[in-house]
Parts: structure tokens; sequence; C-alpha cells
């Protein structure tokens, strides 16, 4: 018996080998093809275009907003316009054309889109770099969970990366979790920064969990560090957007605000104050630097109060457009500190009052579409 006994564990042991050396080699080959290299650009890198949705007759007191954007971005760079309707495009060249822009200049293309509304922000396209390409992400939008009204209409709105990655030839990915993109900072290298009080809204995604979210985003955006803040400041309905509390200016470090007593917010006291204050102690304790930008003052618009945040800026081919508050003196202290965050660039207010009232600023109604190095060095 013993000769068999040897030559069945000789047949046993050639098996096994021969199967783990398949195993391994299976191995290798998930992770050959599991190697994909996920990036979000920053927002301050260089960028193809910026995109915006004009907005229809119930936004319409939102045009000299847009009109003023439009003016100073297609002096920079490429600015995609969307209407829905040749009225619409007609009224925005006329508003464009009011405000001494030039509607036919060689940097505006426009595109007649069906859509909903004037924030492309929140519907529009997350742009992924993936092994060198560029590709969309379209994360479903439910017209911020409500938030302003069961009756706003959205469902156009969730379409439009579709579109935009139509007209690019760019590939779509849909991914069906609720989220804005103002609610996602990214350093362009290993960091993504929210809140998650805005993606763990239950009227956005039931159930959802903080475990199963951080592990979503590193899966979607390639990070290694998911940064979660918390709170709602006083009438945010977006219930937080980070784009109104943290802000990258580098790889390393990010802007949030700080209550004075020339605010409305309180230092110390207010709920806004210590949203502030817990963001930049979470931020900086996950290995980031943190300047306190003051909130100086506050103005009234037409029956409302606002803190003066200039927070919700966006960064382009060599400027920043901020929403200004109408406010001389505060105006004038912000622009001197985004012109130290962004030295390098020209730094533009547009004032922005119509477009809070109506809950965001000039980040909300802008949609950046970033140029992969190679494309903008050619």
């Amino acid at each position: 018996m013993w000769p068999h006994a040897l030559k069945l564990r000789r047949l046993i042991f050639s098996g096994i080998a021969i199967f783990s050396l398949a195993v391994i080699g299976s191995l290798q080959l998930d992770t050959t093809q599991s190697s994909e290299s996920l990036r979000v650009p920053a927002e301050w890198e260089p960028q193809e275009a910026i995109w915006i949705q004009w907005p229809g007759k119930y936004e319409k007191h939102l045009e000299p907003v847009f009109s003023r954007l439009s003016k100073i971005i297609s002096r920079y760079q490429k600015l995609h316009i969307i209407h829905d309707s040749k009225k619409t495009r007609e009224e925005a060249v006329s508003a464009i054309r009011r405000d001494g822009g030039n509607p036919e200049s060689g940097n505006i293309v426009w595109h007649q889109f069906p859509n909903d509304g004037a924030w492309m922000r929140d519907n529009g396209p997350v742009y992924v770099e993936s092994n060198g390409t560029l590709q969309i992400q379209n994360w479903q939008f439910n017209a911020w969970g409500g938030a302003f009204g069961d009756d706003i209409p959205y469902s156009r709105d969730n379409h439009i990366p579709d579109r935009v990655g139509n007209f690019l030839d760019i590939p779509v990915d849909r991914v069906d979790i609720v989220h804005e993109r103002g609610n996602l900072e990214f350093n362009g290298v290993d960091t993504v920064v929210l809140n998650w009080s805005t993606l763990g809204d239950p009227r956005r995604n039931p159930g959802y969990t903080r475990a199963q979210a951080e592990k979503d985003l590193r899966r979607y955006f390639g990070v290694e560090r998911v940064v979660f803040i918390e709170g709602i400041p006083d009438g945010d309905l977006t219930r937080g957007h980070i784009d109104g509390i943290a802000r990258f200016i580098d790889p390393h470090t990010m802007v949030v605000p700080r209550c004075t007593e020339h605010s409305l917010c309180k230092p110390n006291t207010s709920t806004d104050a210590q949203i502030y204050d817990n963001a930049a102690k979470t931020i900086e304790s996950a290995g980031l630097n943190v300047i306190r930008d003051p909130i100086e003052g506050f103005v009234r618009h037409e029956g409302h109060v606002f803190d003066t945040n200039y927070m919700n800026w966006i960064a382009g081919n060599g400027f920043v457009i901020a929403g200004g508050f109408d406010n001389p003196q505060t105006d004038k202290a912000a622009r001197k500190r985004l012109q130290g965050y962004f030295p390098e660039r020209d730094i533009h207010l547009v004032s922005i009052l119509s477009s809070w009232k109506s809950g965001g600023g000039i980040h909300c109604h802008t949609n950046d579409q970033p140029s992969l190095r190679a494309d903008f060095d050619s």
C-alpha cells in the first residue's frame, strides 16, 4: 500500500501546487484589473471650461448675476451656457450685452438642453480623472431632498450630466446615491471633505450609514482620506453644503469661516459658530492646515438678513469670483483676503444678494470642467 499512498500524496501535493499557482495568478490578474487610478482634480487646477444653466422664467431675478459671471468668465476661458429655449437664449444674450459683455465671444458656447434650475454645481457632472482620461459621474439629484418644496421640478436637471457627457464625448457613469457636487471639496491628491448632514440626509439617502458612505467615496473618487464635518448653518436648506463652510486653497490648507462680534453668528454661543469651530477642529485633526476667515458683518436684503460669508467662490484659469454683499467695508476686506489665498489670480466680486436670498452663491451656479494636464499644456 505504501507506494500507492506515496503516489497519491504526490498527486495531492501536485494538485495543491497547481491550484495555488492558479489562485496566485488570478489574484495578480485581479490586482492588475482593479489598479484603476482615480483622481478628482482640485478646482484651482487648469480648467477646460466652466458650465452654467441660465435661469428660466421662475428664476429670472438671477439674470444680473449670470450676466456678470458670463462677462468675467468668458474673458479668461471657455464658458458653456445651457438654456432651455430659444427665448431664454435671447434673454441671456440681451442681459450679457447690457452688462457690457460679448455674447458672441468665441469663448461662449450655447446649448439648448432641457433643464429645471440655475444651480448646475449641484445637478451637474462630477469629473473624475481615470488613468489619464476624463470621465463623468452622474450622482442622483432630487432637488436637495425637497428642502425648497416638494413641487420643485428636478427630473430634467438630473439628466444634465448625461447631456454634457454626450456633447463632450466623455463616458458617463451613473452613481445611485443622491448627492450634490457643492458638498464635495477635493484637494486633488488624496482627500475629500464633505458634510455628513447633507449626504446622510434621510430625504436624500434613507438608511445610508457613514461607514458605507466612506467606503463609497473612496471607491468612486480614489481618495485615501475622507473627512466628515457635521452641522446645518441657520437657514441653510442644502443642509450644510461644504462650499459654504470649508474650502481648499491648496492640497494642505482649507479656509473655514469664523464668527465675530460684528456678525449675526456670535462667537462661542451661536449654532453657526459651533459648526464652524467644530469643522476647523475636525479638519485640523485630519492633518490639514486651517485658516479662519472672519465674518465681519451682516447685510439686509428684501426682508432677509445675511452674514457676509465669502466662502462660496469659484476659482478659474487666472481668476477667482466671489459673491459680494454690497457692503464696501466687508467686500474690500474679503477681496484682500482672497488675494492672499490666490496671489497669482485676479479677484472679482459679483453682487450675490439675489442668489443668497434664493439659497446659494457663485459656486452653486457654476460647474467647472477640468482639463487634463497634457491637454492644457498643448
